[in-house]
This record gives C-alpha cells, structure tokens and sequence, in this order.
C-alpha cells in the first residue's frame, strides 16, 4: 500500500509540461488557431457595430443589453440539439457548412436598406450556427493535441481570443466611425470566409466519431449527453465553474450605458465604451498565460477555485462609483482570474469520452452562451433602474458567493479523490 502512494505521488510530481513552441508547430493546431481568431475579430467589430447602432437609435440601456444578448440567447433553443451535429458527421465538414452558412447570412446583414427586425432575426441565425461549429472544433481539438499539449494549445487560443477582443473592443469604435457599421458587417462576413478556407487547407478530414451506421436521433443524443455531464458530480461542478461567466461577463453587456456615465467630456463614449470591453480580454490574456506557462498541471486544479473568486471580487469596488482608471483596472483583474477556466476544460475534457465529446462541449457552450445572455438582459432591466454602477457590483457580489461555494465543493470532490488514491 506504501509503495502505490509513493508511485501515485512520483507519477504526478514528474507530469511533463508542454511548451507553447511544440504546440504551435502542429499544423493543424495552427489552422484551428488562425480560422477561430480571424473570424472572432469580425465578430468583435460587429458587436461594437450593433451595440453602438441600438443606444443611437434609442438611447436605451435595456434595448442594447436586449440587441447584446441576441449573440447569446439562441444558444437556450437550438444549441444544445445542434451540437449533437458534431458527433454524426465528419467534425471539419460540420465547421465549413456553418462557416459558409453564416457568411452568407451576414452578407444579407450588411445591406444598408435591411429592416432592424429582420437584422436582428439574422443576428439570431448567426449565433445559432455558432453551436455545432464551437461544439466541432472543440472536440476536434483533443484529437489534435494529447495530454499538457491540450492546456497549452486552449491557453494559447483563449489568449488570442482574448487579445483579438481587447483588439476589436478597442479599436472598434474608431474603425466603425470611420468605416461605417455596415461595411464592419461586411468584413465579419469575410472573415467566415476566410475561416473555411484555413480548414479546408489546414486541417485533415476525419470520419465522424461512433460506429458506422449508428446514428441515434438528435433528441436521443442530447438526452445521453445530458446524463453524462449533468449525471457525474466532477464533470457537473466543472459546468457549473465555467458557467461562472455569466456574473463577470455581465458588465460587457452594458458598457454603452457605464461609458455614458463616465462620460466627462474629454474621450468620445464609443471609445470609452471599447476601453471597458477591451479591459476583461486584456486581463484574460495575461491571467491565461502565467497560468499556462508558470504553474504545474496539478496546481492548475489547486488555484481553480482561488482565481473564480477573483474573476468576480474586483467589481465590488464599482459600487463607490470610481472613475474610468479604477474601473479598468477592476476589470481587468477580473479577467485575470477568468483564467481558472482553463483548468476547468481541460478537467472536463479528460472525463468526457470521445464519440460524447461534441455533444459534451455543444451543451456546456449552449449553457454557457445562455447564461451570459440571460445575465446581460437581467444587467440591462436593472441599470435602467439602478444605474451600471450598482449592478455590476451585485454582479460581482452574487457571482463571488457563487464561486465560494463551487470551490468548496471541488475541494472536497479532489480530496475524496486523494484520499481513495492513498488507501488503494
């Protein structure tokens, strides 16, 4: 019994880490790499675009959060059956399809004459499609990269996602200023473009995961992805820390609205408003890489609970009403600590079977694009009412309790864990 702790301890001390270089000299990591973060910057000039176009247009805090979460609520209807697409056909046809699709639907968004109702319906499809695309590539990932290599590989496109937020957040008010947001729609729609030409050359064609022939109904296959996720106690609490996001994610929802009352007469508000968007992805991209690059794969799982916690304590301090500089800097702290996230995918990845993967991913993606969506609409009802301020402290505030909490009961699950592994 001495001698299997002592193997079980020697086998986690000497884990290898991986390094960002040997990631990043896989080809196909590469092409998965290049397609999501060039269409991700399109989507951020859009979302400026549309934010920036609602609040002229109305001068409401409710109706932009309302236009804002159209980018997520779509995922509560069709995502989680759509993700399930992932695990019936070949993973790299299902992200051209929805690549083509939605360039094409943003192709009809960028007409000047479209009516808003119908911008906002193609808006919805577009999001949509987001489900079995983000469902496909996360499981293809894996497959590409084995064991730290995975870590590193997510810590490298989290922090070019990031980046390319913080890019397209801050740049986007001046780009749409002088461009139009029309033509920024445009150039989203180029971007899909783009994507499916980097897969189509990068990435291998693999056969759809499961036996040949067995294709059980859509219905059957969300209900099987369901038990698995939501049945185990690991991969639940895992779901419920990356659904964390909706309480610190919130204040992006209503940026417009904050920069209006910041507003001091010396920067423009749409470039306000892209500072405080770009704030979270720039602390993402610092937390996501001394994460990655400074702390062992075992410490990762230690510190997960710690850096919730601090994804959602900075926003308190946005109840005494502080500047812009103090608000930046709690914003960006916050998303300092959204880096725990990292270490809670790669936990789930190692739990989920491979022919339940997309499934897997399709329903956490669906929860976690709902969530926001549902926390921004709640942010936007009560800042017409209390003002940003007050809210994204309550956000901050509530999602702290809730990260508490999670990081007790993950806690207890690893020690559960430890102390079977001691008396084996």
């Amino acid at each position: 019994m001495r001698a299997r702790r002592l193997t079980g301890r020697h086998r986690r001390s000497t884990e290898r880490q991986a390094t960002y270089g040997e990631v990043i000299a896989v080809k196909e990591f590469r092409a998965l790499w290049y397609a999501q973060g060039l269409s991700l910057l399109g989507d951020q000039l859009a979302q400026v675009a549309l934010a920036v176009l609602v609040y002229d247009r109305t001068k409401s805090a409710l109706a932009t959060a309302a236009v804002y979460a159209l980018t997520y609520l779509p995922s509560i209807l069709g995502g989680p059956l759509l993700a399930g697409l992932a695990d019936r056909f070949a993973r790299r046809g299902v992200m051209l399809v929805c690549d083509l699709l939605r360039a094409g639907l943003v192709c009809v968004m960028a007409l000047p004459f479209m009516p808003f109702p119908v911008l906002c319906a193609l808006v919805f499809l577009v999001v949509l499609l987001s489900a079995p695309f983000s469902a496909a590539r996360a499981a293809v990932l894996p497959e590409v990269l084995a064991g730290d290599r995975y870590v590193v590989g997510s810590a490298l496109q989290n922090m070019t996602n990031q980046a390319v937020q913080m890019l397209g957040f801050a740049a986007g008010g001046a780009m749409i200023a002088a461009m139009g947001p029309y033509r920024a729609l445009a150039l989203n729609a180029a971007t899909f473009l783009a994507s499916a030409l980097i897969l189509v050359t990068g990435v291998r064609r693999r056969p759809a995961p499961g036996r040949p022939g067995a294709r059980p109904s859509m219905w059957a296959m969300t209900r099987a992805g369901a038990r698995l996720v939501f049945g185990d106690r690991k991969l639940r609490t895992l779901v419920l820390f990356a659904w964390l996001c909706g309480f610190y994610v919130l204040p992006e929802g209503i940026a417009v609205p904050y920069a209006v009352a910041l507003y001091t007469g010396v920067m423009p508000i749409p470039v306000i408003t892209g500072l405080l968007m770009a704030a979270m992805p720039a602390g993402t991209v610092v937390g996501a890489f001394l994460f990655s690059r400074f702390v062992s794969p075992p410490g990762r799982l230690r510190l997960m609970g710690w850096l919730a916690m601090l994804s959602c304590a900075p926003l308190v301090v946005t109840a005494m009403r502080p500047p812009l500089e103090v608000v930046l800097a709690a914003w960006f702290l916050s998303g300092v600590g959204g880096a725990y996230q990292l270490a809670a995918n790669a936990a789930f990845v190692q739990r989920v079977p491979d022919g339940q993967r997309g499934q897997a991913f399709g329903l956490v993606h669906s929860g976690l694009m709902a969530v926001q969506g549902i926390a921004i609409l709640i942010g936007g009802y009560a800042a017409e009412r209390l003002g940003p301020e007050p809210v994204v402290a309550l956000s901050g505030i509530t999602g702290l309790t809730a990260a508490v909490v999670l990081t007790v009961i993950w806690a207890d699950a690893r020690g559960a864990r430890m102390r079977a592994q001691a008396t084996a």
